[in-house]
């Protein structure tokens, strides 16, 4: 029999951890908690489910999901984050295709995410198809910023996609939305002026989020949504900006 091993990166995730590792059992054949010395309960719930936790300080989104995927005992990893849960239905598809799981390198799955309560099924939140599923001697974590990462195989590799949802619960509240942004934005523009220093055109900081908005509101229906597919795309136009005109200070301040 094929085996699977499930891999988590962790950082104060008391919160959602245990559903996550409750998803987790009867699917994969190990447990790997990667966590970045969390101060609250998360150590020990992940203990509680028998996963093998390791301290290693947090070195980048990318950097630390590849760490956590050597760290791994088996070729096949299923990789999730902490705020995150299989579906019953991706529990089953997976189990389907265990048996023969090395006919294909990868597997991705639709992402559906629940903000503020609700699951969002519009915009460019759903599908957000990603490939979380794959063989770990084919497939590396690649970002050139080190965040928003993607699984990148080694050469042409088949993939296949399976039916089912993997749950993220991605935001409380607009509060925890307003926060986040502000600090992924932070990161963003830090990794941009460190891998790219390009010049940001004027034109590109009142177009772009317009048509970040137009474009999740209306193209990808995102009114579908109410009240928060609204809030969603115009925190997502904020967000472009916000990026840009950190670029913009971060360059001007390394010129000083």
């Amino acid at each position: 029999m094929n085996k699977i091993s499930g891999v988590i990166i962790a950082f104060n995730e008391e919160q959602y951890i245990e559903q996550c590792l409750q998803s987790l059992q009867g699917v994969v054949d190990e447990i790997v908690v990667i966590d970045s010395f969390s101060t609250d309960k998360t150590v020990e719930i992940a203990q509680k489910y028998n996963a093998r936790v390791i301290e290693h300080a947090f070195i980048g989104y990318t950097d630390q999901k590849n760490f956590a995927n050597d760290q791994a005992l088996f070729d096949y990893i299923l990789s999730l984050d902490a705020d995150e849960a299989l579906s019953d239905e991706l529990k089953q598809q997976i189990l389907h295709i265990k048996p023969t799981i090395d006919k294909y390198e990868g597997y991705s799955f639709n992402i559906l995410n629940n903000y503020c309560g609700q699951w969002i099924r519009h915009s460019n939140w759903y599908p957000g198809t990603k490939t979380r599923l794959f063989n770990k001697n084919r497939g590396r974590w690649y970002s050139p910023t080190n965040l928003h990462e993607t699984i990148k195989f080694q050469d042409v590799s088949q993939t296949k996609h399976l039916k089912g949802d993997l749950l993220h619960w991605a935001y409380d509240s607009y509060s925890e939305h307003h926060s986040k942004n502000d600090r992924y934005t932070t990161l963003a523009a830090t990794n941009f002026v460190k891998y790219k220093d390009k010049k940001i055109p004027v034109i590109k900081i009142v177009i772009n989020p317009f048509w970040k908005f137009f474009k999740n509101y209306f193209i990808k229906k995102g009114f579908l949504d109410g009240l928060n597919g609204f809030v969603i795309c115009s925190m997502a136009a904020y967000s472009t900006f916000l990026k840009y005109i950190k670029i913009i200070e971060l360059q001007r301040k390394n010129k000083i």
